[in-house]
């Protein structure tokens, strides 16, 4: 069964980057997370993230903008 809640460290495994990016994602309000013990975030919130903002640049997530056509 695949788990509920996720810890800091599983969210950036799981989006492919390091830990103080989804601190920063938290911090600009686009991924919500609940404290026990340590902070964890829910499987449904990470999923909606991802949704929510595919086809964007969330590089900076206080000015998110479309990515570009040919853009890396």
């Amino acid at each position: 069964m695949e788990p509920m809640l996720y810890t800091v460290q599983e969210v950036a495994k799981i989006l492919k980057c390091n830990p103080s990016r989804v601190y920063e994602l938290k911090k600009a309000g686009l991924l919500p997370f609940l404290k026990l013990g340590q902070l964890k975030c829910r499987r449904e919130a990470v999923e909606e993230f991802l949704r929510k903002y595919e086809g964007y640049d969330v590089s900076d997530p206080n000015n998110i903008v479309p990515l570009s056509v040919g853009s890396e």
